[in-house]
């Protein structure tokens, strides 16, 4: 390491960390790694960037690190009270996540920093990313969703994209001191990752971030019916500008979703129109309209025709009348109830690992419920919210929880998988969870695709 501390620490090696490190040495930066479980990969690794890799475990070898070094980048799962992020702050190390070093590093572009448009919110920032890109590669720019997605914002800097739209995370986000976008939206905001932030004050704070460096020029878009992220973004220095089902500046009037300057498209021609995806429609199109990317026109043409990624409220199959979606994702009991308040009639399998969160919010849609399949660790949590609404079986696996579901439920009825709750009992991620309940669907129904 070069004296002087000019050296970062990126300290959790997964695909953030691991891309951070890269694009640091490519640049010429001086890079330590480090990992609560180091292995023979990460020392490979370490070798083929030129990195020196510390065992922060190591008696003292914490503190000499953080002597050394100027800026700490931590994996995004890496939480405030890990001693990695207490060691840096008794330091004064500089804390900065993956995109906040992107963002730096992007105002050094030789031509100038490329347009950039983020979304953040408890619910919904795919979807919405997902959207926004689209909307951007359709008025014929190289648009790339990066972020807290497959492709880290640091990774897509090398590439010859015009473009970026960035999910943002609270874990990003809480890391961060320059960070802006010139077009963001904030979706919603409900209690979630409190065992990482600690309180839902530290979390919406995290989020708040999204707008603390705007300029005059910038704009943010917040949702019309709450009242506190409303304040963030009118204390902001950026222009403010709403969306809301049937408020704010792009709204739903009849059966047309309208902006500033009238009709966009019509929500009949939506590829799907349940509840959330005409909300996140219209804060897609309030983003990249308002930052001058795109048109309404543009817009239009990706609502007719988008697809949600996986996981998302995802219609399985039907069987004898019966349809079943995968909406694994659904990691909070805020984002289980998007799936309760988009259908009439639900069974509803639901459970896994809890975050510290009131599972007794699952129960907010008693009126539709048919029946609840409680899973998972904190199946009994499941139980006792759902006890006096509806009738409510317990499940030892999957493929249990499926048959029990196809009993309960009646033609016409939905079955879906919301749980409310992390996979981290029964499996290593949402996607592989989902992936089990579709295997065990199709297997129910005979289609073994």
């Amino acid at each position: 390491m070069t004296q002087g501390r000019d050296a970062t620490f990126v300290f959790g090696l997964a695909v953030a960390g691991r891309a951070v490190a890269s694009s640091l040495r490519k640049r010429g930066i001086d890079v330590v790694l480090g990992d609560d479980s180091l292995t023979d990969e990460h020392r490979s690794f370490a070798q083929s960037i030129g990195a020196r890799v510390v065992n922060v475990a190591q008696d003292g070898e914490l503190q000499r690190v953080m002597s050394a070094v100027n800026v700490l980048s931590p994996a995004p799962g890496v939480p405030g009270r890990h001693a990695v992020i207490r060691s840096a702050h008794e330091h004064g190390v500089s804390i900065q996540s993956e995109i906040e070093i992107s963002y730096r590093m992007e105002q050094l572009h030789s031509n100038g920093p490329r347009p950039l448009v983020a979304v953040t919110g408890t619910d919904g920032k795919t979807t919405t990313t997902l959207l926004m890109t689209a909307i951007l590669r359709t008025a014929g720019l190289h648009a790339e969703a990066v972020g807290n997605t497959e492709v880290p914002l640091i990774e897509s800097l090398d590439t010859d994209a015009q473009a970026f739209a960035v999910e943002c995370s609270s874990f990003r986000l809480e890391h961060t001191e320059q960070f802006r976008a010139q077009s963001s939206a904030w979706l919603n905001i409900a209690p979630d990752h409190l065992d990482w932030h600690g309180s839902y004050q530290q979390y919406f704070d995290a989020k708040a971030k999204m707008w603390a460096n705007c300029r005059p020029t910038d704009v943010a878009v917040a949702p019309i019916d709450d009242v506190n992220i409303l304040a963030v973004a009118r204390s902001s220095a950026a222009r403010m500008v709403t969306f809301g089902a049937t408020e704010g500046d792009y709204r739903v009037v009849g059966d047309e979703l309208c902006g500033p300057f009238g009709s966009i498209t019509s929500v009949s021609r939506m590829k799907r129109s349940l509840p959330h995806d005409i909300t996140n429609a219209l804060a897609a199109a309030a983003v990249c309209i308002e930052s001058g990317l795109a048109n309404a026109e543009h817009v239009a043409q990706v609502l007719e025709q988008f697809e949600n990624a996986p996981h998302r409220i995802q219609f399985v199959s039907e069987i004898d009348g019966v349809r079943w979606y995968n909406d694994s994702k659904a990691t909070s009991p805020h984002a289980a109830s998007v799936a309760l308040r988009a259908f009439d009639s639900i069974v509803l399998i639901a459970g896994g690992k809890n975050k510290d969160l009131d599972l007794s919010q699952m129960a907010c849609e008693p009126q539709r419920m048919r029946a609840v399949v409680a899973i998972g660790a904190s199946a009994e949590d499941i139980a006792r919210a759902f006890s006096g609404v509806c009738t409510v079986v317990t499940a030892e696996s999957m493929s249990a929880a499926v048959a029990h579901a196809r009993e309960l439920a009646r033609a016409g009825d939905v079955v879906v998988l919301s749980p409310g709750c992390t996979s981290y009992d029964w499996y290593s991620n949402y996607g592989e969870r989902g992936d089990d309940f579709m295997k065990c669907v199709r297997e129910l129904s005979g289609n073994h695709r």
